[in-house]
């Protein structure tokens, strides 16, 4: 039996679905199981392949697929990466898939598991799907698909087919689950297993981050964003709080990452004229401890209309530095939740730049209360999202369906949904 994962994006890509997958794949492995991943020849903010088609890293076989580089630049173009790297994946499930491997499907590119499903079956491999956002259902929150169209309906008939055809559909928030679970898979009901952060992620106090230096914000307050500038954020609120506080000259806005909103961010701050706001790439994963704690307090978003089809997993990160939050999104919502409980973080709505410039204010004022969040912060990481109580979650989970290897896939012989097999609210 082998576990195989499939996603686009794999080690050294740096972006948070590939980090999410590669710590998975080095924590089967490091465990002894036989882990190979399927991924493209590239990565994410790099047009040309660069990698090497098949190797070996830390016990994982990592085989890349070849597939169209199109790139960002326009929906025909991303959508024919993705239609090519479904197919290569497809075709290699077809030609080297062994009876009982199992197959875990993320969703990078969207409707993977569709695509895999038939050839896993055909081979008589086993499918779980890791899902890290739901599609159709993005796209058309996001107005890329019309939502009562011919689109929408059969992409999402097709999307509820693979994951009725799974083993388990593994989802990293409880609110996501049970979103797929009334969506009519009540009986193939998504186990929650959270999101994690790296274990080397540690809090580096400002005097120690050479970082801040190397970045001319030694003695700056600092407000951070790091991640992906995509769709599925907000970052008007963001700007405007900038623009409000231009005047303060000890805070600076630091953002940290690549994606499709950055171009037209920076030139936002260009036509403002905002000389408080500094931009810099992603940073790899050796330096993501300092990266990370040179902020004094971050900002996450999030459109609300896309609760509860995606998890900003940057949370994770900013807990593991032991750094306060504050979100700009939906009250009610995963993050802001998850900063209200643990109480290291506040929530702003978005368009709210005065009030979230106002909060900036406070916090930057309140020295004592900003190490209690960033206290309370690093509590909840070690309670609930290390890296190694996931990845045991993930061998019994995987344990359990190579226990019943050799017998036949039905609905009632399922991994069940329960609070014990890893429901976050019950950690």
């Amino acid at each position: 039996m082998r576990i195989i994962l499939v996603n686009r994006y794999f080690h050294p890509d740096e972006s948070a679905t590939s980090r999410m997958v590669s710590s998975l794949a080095f924590g089967l492995a490091e465990r002894g199981m036989a882990v190979e991943i399927l991924a493209s020849q590239r990565k994410h903010d790099a047009p040309a392949p660069g990698l090497r088609r098949d190797e070996r890293l830390h016990g994982v076989r990592i085989r890349r697929l070849p597939a169209t580089r199109f790139g960002r630049t326009s929906l025909a173009g991303r959508a024919a990466d993705y239609a090519s790297f479904q197919a290569a994946a497809m075709l290699w499930c077809l030609a080297h898939l062994r009876r009982d491997d199992i197959v875990v499907a993320c969703t990078d590119p969207p409707l993977l598991s569709v695509s895999m499903a038939a050839a896993i079956a055909i081979r008589g491999g086993r499918l779980v799907n890791w899902l890290h956002d739901v599609f159709p259902e993005v796209a058309v929150e996001l107005g890329v698909l019309p939502r009562d169209g011919y689109a929408a309906r059969i992409t999402r008939a097709l999307r509820n087919w693979s994951l009725r055809r799974a083993e388990i559909n593994i989802a990293p928030t409880a609110g996501m689950a049970a979103g797929l679970s009334q969506s009519g898979l009540q009986s193939h009901a998504a186990l929650t297993i959270p999101y994690w952060s790296e274990d080397g992620i540690e809090p580096v106090s400002s005097a120690d981050n050479p970082l801040r230096t190397e970045w001319g914000l030694r003695d700056a307050f600092v407000v951070g964003y790091s991640g992906n500038f995509g769709r599925a954020h907000e970052f008007n609120t963001l700007i405007d709080a900038a623009t409000h506080l231009r005047a303060a000259s000890d805070i600076r806005f630091l953002l940290v990452g690549n994606g499709f909103g950055r171009a037209r961010l920076e030139a936002e701050v260009t036509r403002r004229g905002l000389q408080n706001v500094t931009f810099r790439p992603l940073q790899p994963r050796e330096r993501l401890a300092e990266s990370l704690s040179v902020p004094d307090l971050h900002l996450i978003s999030l459109l609300p209309q896309l609760e509860p089809y995606v998890v900003p997993s940057k949370l994770y990160g900013i807990m593991a530095a032991g750094r306060p939050a504050i979100f700009i999104g939906a009250a009610k919502g995963e993050v802001a939740t998850a900063l209200r409980e643990h109480g290291c973080g506040e929530t702003v709505p978005i368009g709210a730049g005065v009030e979230l410039a106002a909060r900036i204010l406070v916090l930057r004022d309140d020295a004592s209360r900003r190490r209690e969040m960033g206290t309370k912060a690093r509590r909840a990481f070690e309670i609930r999202h290390r890296r190694a109580p996931a990845i045991d979650r993930w061998v019994e989970l995987l344990g359990t369906l190579a226990s019943r290897a050799g017998a036949p896939s039905q609905q009632n012989d399922r991994v069940p949904y329960s609070a014990t097999s890893g429901d976050a609210s019950n950690d």
